[in-house]
């Protein structure tokens, strides 16, 4: 039997450390837990305040999250708030051992099937997860992910952040090349223009990074397998967000081309990064909200005032369903509203 230790918080919310095959996990566990459970699981070197926060934020998304789910945000092992390094004696996961983590901890809190919502490093692992573990996962909200092994490119470049992390720790240049990966360059300022506070919030988060931690979460990063083949078999509903300016872009459209087509819709977030929890939050909403009506849930009828508040069919205007009125495009958009099985 795994161990685990709690701290409560006095904001609302309670953290479990749970002792895993693969070291301790920290879980942020947040809402009603009588609810369906939704997991969360962030990208390279952050964790749920970095990554999630917000859309959490966002009263819209904040309310209809909320109103449906309890939320459980996971950390990469060490990513959490105020962690210590992982010792050198305890051997590099695997991103199959980081997904068998994710049993670990559904198991503990006694989950069945689970909605997951993940960033791009961390929608790799839940993808992972799926496929490993089918009947655990009623659906997927993947931003800007992977499923392909590291190109070349990827690969070297990856190489240089790791060799930055071993020697030189959470450095001025490590820090502006993970805030490139994150976010669009809009929001990343200029000579002329300051950066955003979402920017500068998430450059004072990574200092607080361990940098053996985050090179350990690289290491399982950079070597994944190319899970491609296994995704025509995920039965799962899966909604995919990625920002046109993400360099991730093509990866996420060529693991859309590769899901099927029945159970999956693409958004692209015009200007924005990969991190559109934290640059767009906004945009989430709407295509969130077709989604989770295909398993019964819908937002709080007291927030049906608002315009971005389709509680059903009826309720849209017109004008919000053109695609320019919300900066996305949607591949395809008949696919917002025929997710049902």
């Amino acid at each position: 039997m795994r161990q685990a230790r709690y701290l409560p918080s006095n904001k609302g919310y309670m953290e479990h450390f749970i002792r895993t095959g693969c070291g301790s996990v920290s879980v942020i566990v947040y809402g009603d837990q009588d609810k369906p459970a939704l997991i969360t699981y962030p990208d390279l070197a952050l964790n749920h305040m970095s990554c999630f926060q917000g859309l959490f934020f966002c009263p819209e998304a904040a309310s209809l999250l909320l109103h449906n789910f309890c939320i459980y945000h996971i950390s990469p092992p060490g990513h959490e708030l105020g962690a210590a390094s992982i010792s050198l004696d305890d051997p590099v996961p695997s991103a199959d051992d980081l997904a068998d983590q994710i049993l670990e901890v559904l198991n503990f809190f006694g989950l069945g099937a689970v909605m997951c919502m993940g960033v791009t490093a961390g929608a790799y692992i839940l993808s992972l997860f799926a496929m490993k573990y089918r009947e655990r996962v009623l659906g997927l909200i993947l931003v800007s992910p992977l499923c392909r092994a590291p190109s070349w490119t990827e690969w070297f470049y990856n190489k240089v952040i790791s060799n930055m992390l071993y020697f030189y720790g959470m450095c001025g240049l490590l820090k502006e090349c993970l805030l490139q990966r994150y976010f669009s360059k809009e929001v990343r300022g200029s000579a002329e223009v300051p950066e955003s506070d979402i920017v500068q919030a998430c450059r004072k988060l990574l200092e607080e990074r361990q940098s053996s931690n985050v090179w350990r979460f690289l290491q399982a990063i950079n070597r994944r397998p190319d899970i491609t083949e296994g995704l025509k078999s995920l039965r799962c509903r899966t909604l995919i967000f990625v920002g046109d300016s993400s360099p991730f872009h093509s990866e996420a459209l060529h693991m859309t081309s590769k899901l099927d087509r029945r159970y999956s819709a693409l958004v692209e977030v015009q200007a924005c990064g990969s991190m559109v929890t934290e640059e767009q939050p906004h945009a989430m909403l709407i295509p969130m909200e077709y989604f989770f009506m295909g398993y019964g849930l819908y937002r709080p009828c007291h927030f049906s005032e608002s315009p971005r508040s389709p509680l059903s069919p009826s309720c849209i205007s017109p004008e919000l369903l053109s695609p320019e009125s919300m900066g996305l495009k949607l591949k395809p958009i008949k696919t917002r509203v025929s997710l049902g099985l």
